[in-house]
């Protein structure tokens, strides 16, 4: 397509949608904070939610600009006109050149957009444009990926599309299989993911940014799948998801433990997508800069899901503090290990100022997992670091071999290569080691590191925030800061020193990726020593008179520590409670073994779901949602 008529084309997409940049209102990412009002009418609040798709969609038109090349129309702003009926004849020659040779692709990532295009465009699409689809579904080989996310995109698209083309043989599918026996192979797969998020716990449990790429399947099974059991799966998974989500934010802000996190969100904590649906959903956040990119899809069909009122309540309309104890799972070993998906345990308090979230410190995902954190509340969270944690940046050919079938050759370095640029490097602040160890009671964080004499980066490294005040090292062995209405209490086991933290930022580059660091204003607390620990207690401000008051009452806390022959802390708690951690041991919380066995499925103040049930109840107040799969059925109660 040559210059001229490609403006042309984007000229009268912009006359057909009758928006301007100038007449478009200032999207949210770049507005005031949300008031995070709890809206009563259910209406109103249907109302609220249907404006902000609106906005996502008001401000993707605007960017159908002109530019120098013309910009092009991609599968989220073609999959908005189609379900809009606008522009048809555009999108049209668009799918055709997008379906070409040049432009085809292959992966979940390919999958997904064109089965939302084909499945909007199903009845006012040309037949030569649909055709084009086709065939790319035919010729184009498709990768599955090696992700739990990826196989649920490629799955759930597969699904679609062979519902959407039934009857046909398979020469006409790039798998060589019928449209018969895809669908089986799809739909038994999902039946097969669903089963086990709803009986031991999602591998990628609260992620920052991969949630898009749940919530997008789902929300495509719930509005196109014919068969009314998968319909209906995909909206008690929407419900499944959303209600983790509102209950594990503050204000919108997702908090730590994470199975995948980048190196930007694993401090600056609302800047990942999970901010988009925080504030499509429940308005409590601003969303991330393009909604997030991936959230232009999720807006599309964002209309045909209702979120119920039971989990915008969670998220919004906070009367206590929260503390859940779940379980989840650990990515798929696939070597090294007597155990293919071991248990994580989960715990998360959450307060008015603050929250604290953990896993008991093992090898969940090996390049982007964050075992644990103290976050604090910040009322706009853009550009701040409101987070405070310690790990072992642990690097290693073996481990990525646990969770990978490629060669090792490659690894650990191509994974930097690939990016994920701090993977090899000693200062990073994303990652799992098998050499750490973590206990959480409330707001009290023991992590305890015994690492292997000879492992690359043998050190734990915290990281304090730009954010923080009252940064004071006390000779007591405490380092205490203040952060927004928070008062905290770090104490390292061992000697350490500071270095600045540097965030990466990536250089153009046509010869993949390549990297700049630069120097964020916060810092990172580096500790060389392989026998080490790191305690964090966390306080509202309003419970004490001042920060002095504060202080005190940390350093007048019971606490013995040594670190040969294995690190072990015993202290009182600022909440009374007597603990003892040993690396290697059950904690002992005042004189009992603590027994992770014993943990649900979920259980806490609002998600309850016992292990192997398929089952989860919800609960705000009076009101209840229950999600029950193996009936796929869904309950709604008031109590008196």
């Amino acid at each position: 397509m040559n210059k001229l008529k490609s403006t042309l084309i984007l000229c009268a997409i912009i006359a057909s949608t009758a928006i301007t940049a100038t007449t478009q209102a200032q999207p949210s990412f770049e507005g005031p904070v949300p008031s995070r009002k709890v809206i009563e009418n259910n209406a109103e609040r249907r109302a609220a939610y249907l404006a902000r798709v609106k906005e996502v969609y008001d401000w993707r038109m605007t960017q159908i600009g002109i530019g120098d090349p013309p910009a092009k129309l991609d599968m989220a702003a073609i999959t908005m006109l189609l379900i809009h009926g606008k522009s048809i004849e555009e999108c049209n020659q668009r799918v055709i050149e997008m379906m070409g040779p040049a432009e085809v692709s292959t992966g979940p990532f390919w999958m997904f957009p064109s089965a939302m295009v084909a499945l909007a465009g199903q009845d006012k699409l040309s037949p030569e444009a649909r055709a084009s689809i086709r065939e790319a579904w035919r010729t184009e080989r498709q990768l599955r990926g090696d992700t739990e996310n990826h196989w649920v995109m490629y799955h759930a698209s597969l699904y679609l599309m062979s519902e959407l083309y039934p009857n046909e043989p398979g020469e006409t599918w790039y798998t060589g299989n019928s449209s018969e026996e895809n669908l089986k192979e799809a739909g038994s797969w999902l039946l097969d993911w669903m089963n086990l998020t709803t009986t031991i716990g999602q591998g990628e449990y609260n992620p920052t940014h991969y949630i898009g790429e749940y919530a997008i399947p789902m929300i495509m099974l719930a509005t196109y799948a014919k068969d009314p059991e998968m319909r209906q799966r995909g909206h008690m998974m929407l419900d499944w998801l959303f209600a983790e989500l509102a209950n594990n934010t503050l204000e919108g802000v997702l908090r730590g433990p994470n199975s995948r996190i980048g190196d930007t969100d694993v401090i600056e904590r609302w800047n990942a997508l999970v901010s988009f649906f925080s504030w499509l959903l429940f308005d409590a956040t601003p969303p991330p800069a393009g909604y997030g990119g991936w959230g232009n899809y999720f807006a599309a069909l964002a209309p045909n899901y209702e979120v119920p009122e039971v989990i915008y309540r969670i998220a919004i309309d906070r009367r206590e503090d929260i503390l859940q104890r779940d379980r989840a799972r650990t990515r798929r070993f696939w070597r090294y290990s007597d155990e293919q998906v071991p248990p994580i345990y989960k715990t998360q308090y959450l307060r008015k100022d603050y929250a604290v979230g953990s896993h008991q410190g093992r090898l969940s995902d090996p390049i982007q997992s964050h075992v644990w954190d103290v976050t604090w509340r910040e009322n706009d969270p853009r550009g701040k670091h409101p987070t405070m944690f310690s790990l072992h940046p642990h690097s290693s050919g073996r481990v990525m071999q646990m969770f990978f079938a490629s060669y090792p050759e490659p690894m650990p370095i191509g994974v930097s290569a690939e990016g994920k640029p701090s993977y090899n490097q000693p200062d990073k602040l994303v990652g799992c080691s098998p050499y750490e160890q973590v206990f959480q009671d409330l707001d009290t964080v023991i992590a305890l590191y015994d690492i292997k004499p000879g492992e690359d980066f043998p050190q734990v490294n915290g990281f304090f925030s730009k954010d923080l005040k009252n940064l004071t090292e006390d000779k007591s062995g405490w380092i205490f800061a203040q952060g927004g209405n928070t008062y905290l209490a770090y104490r390292p086991l061992a000697a350490y020193e500071w270095i600045p933290h540097l965030s990466y930022r990536q250089l153009p580059s046509t010869d993949g990726y390549k990297w700049a660091r630069d120097p964020t204003g916060s810092k990172v607390l580096t500790s060389p020593h392989v026998k080490n620990g790191t305690i964090v207690q966390a306080a509202s401000a309003s419970e004490f008179v001042s920060f002095a008051a504060f202080k005190s009452a940390i350093a007048a806390l019971p606490l013995v520590f040594k670190l040969e022959p294995l690190p072990t802390v015993t202290m009182t708690t600022l909440r009374g409670k007597k603990v003892t951690v040993t690396y290697g041991a059950a904690p002992i919380v005042d004189g009992q073994p603590f027994d992770y066995t014993k943990w649900k499925l979920f259980g806490g103040t609002h998600l309850n779901a016992e292990i192997g049930s398929r089952k989860m109840t919800i609960t705000h107040g009076r009101l209840q949602r229950v999600l029950d799969f193996n009936t796929l059925t869904i309950a709604n109660t008031v109590t008196r």
